[in-house]
């Protein structure tokens, strides 16, 4: 059997798809607002409430840079979940409340859950659900868009990055596509935000969702893109006191609020650097599987993808097998909402793999504070652990 390498000091996280570690710079920038500033951003009559809306707003300029957006068309919400709920759901149901005819929503099979089901759940209200295949490379491909669009259609959401398998889809192209036909165009960005560049307006994109905790921001707090021109109308889903023009009523919560203004910020400014590192990082661990598991097997395209994500099924070994066999390296096989499930990843179904080649199949995520070290750790460790569950299956059999 061959020897693990040494366990290291603390665990190796290389799950940056799942979420991220808050930047310590975020967490400084966010610390004042938990204590000292306390105040309301919604209570304007006195000082305490109107430093705290500054701070919201400063916050939300930070975003609206970072998609190519306008302060104005950015409203905060709890996280892309939300986000994408009250895309999805609130345009489909004012389309309707307004007598629009048009009941047909498009999506794609290796969208998130939440997209997925926030479609799904509009077919209880009339509305037709239509989810389009990808091909092995994960991309959609633009003439089944087309076709998809010459029945008269409402909206189409279609994510910017895949969170499982990293594959980054021609947005641009799509949602030109998408507004050809006289439908709206909603992206979910929450892997996106940080990662590429973004230009939400010259893109022609009508909604789109943001995660905080994606972006080494604070979890529990995430945006939503609206145009304001032409102007997109929205419902919301819930009722209170107004707040983000009407369509997310709530007390905001300044301090994430300037936690992920501040991780926009970051990103802003360190993406490019970020980028390069990540990829170099990703390229050497792939090298080192290649080499140390003959038959390991990249899914999706290695071209259209973001740096920080490899997404390899195995030629032997279980991913729970892996993972079992190595406690200090956090990896997942698949989307983090769906990764206590047994049922193999519906995203990689969808790519055309099988049940069983699913079952071998791990994400891996590179970010920001992943090492050199990291990598090689996970580059050895995981060859060895995969010689030693091949040789204990082969044993068993």
């Amino acid at each position: 059997m061959t020897d693990l390498p040494p366990r290291p000091n603390q665990p190796v996280y290389l799950d940056n798809q799942a979420t991220t570690r808050c930047d310590p710079r975020v967490v400084q920038a966010m610390l004042p607002w938990f204590s000292e500033d306390y105040g309301n951003p919604h209570s304007v009559e006195h000082v305490m409430g109107k430093k705290a809306e500054a701070a919201v707003e400063a916050a939300r300029a930070q975003v609206a840079v970072l998609l190519g957006a306008e302060p104005r068309e950015v409203i905060f919400t709890s996280g892309a979940t939300e986000a994408n709920n009250i895309a999805i759901k609130g345009a489909a149901r004012f389309a309707a409340s307004m007598g629009d005819p048009r009941r047909r929503v498009v999506t794609v099979a290796t969208e998130h859950k939440c997209v997925l089901e926030s479609v799904a759940d509009l077919a209880a209200e009339g509305f037709e659900p239509v989810i389009l295949p990808v091909g092995p490379d994960g991309l959609l491909d633009p003439a089944v868009l087309r076709e998809a669009l010459a029945t008269p259609t409402l909206l189409v959401s279609v994510m910017a990055v895949n969170n499982e398998t990293g594959v980054v889809q021609d947005i641009a192209g799509l949602a030109a596509i998408t507004k050809e036909a006289g439908a709206l165009f909603h992206s979910d960005l929450a892997q996106a935000v940080g990662k590429i560049p973004l230009d939400v307006t010259g893109w022609k994109v009508d909604l789109a969702s943001v995660s905080g905790h994606k972006i080494y921001g604070p979890k529990g707090i995430g945006a939503l893109f609206v145009r304001r021109r032409p102007r997109v109308r929205v419902s919301p889903l819930f009722s209170g006191g107004g707040q983000e023009r009407g369509l997310r009523s709530g007390t905001l919560a300044t301090p994430l609020i300037v936690g992920l203004g501040e991780a926009c910020r970051l990103a802003s400014a360190e993406m490019a650097s970020d980028t390069d590192r990540i990829a170099t990082l990703r390229d050497d661990l792939l090298r080192h599987l290649q080499a140390g598991i003959p038959g390991i097997r990249l899914n999706a395209s290695l071209r259209d993808r973001i740096a920080g994500n490899l997404n390899v099924t195995f030629p032997a070994a279980t991913a729970f097998d892996l993972m079992a066999a190595l406690p200090d390296l956090c990896v997942s096989t698949g989307s983090a909402c769906s990764s206590a499930e047994v049922e193999p990843s519906y995203v990689l179904r969808a790519l055309g793999l099988s049940d069983q080649q699913a079952s071998r199949t791990l994400r891996i995520g590179i970010g920001r504070f992943t090492s050199a070290a990291d990598i090689d750790y996970a580059a050895a460790a995981l060859s060895a652990a995969h010689a030693a569950c091949s040789a204990s299956t082969e044993t068993k059999a």
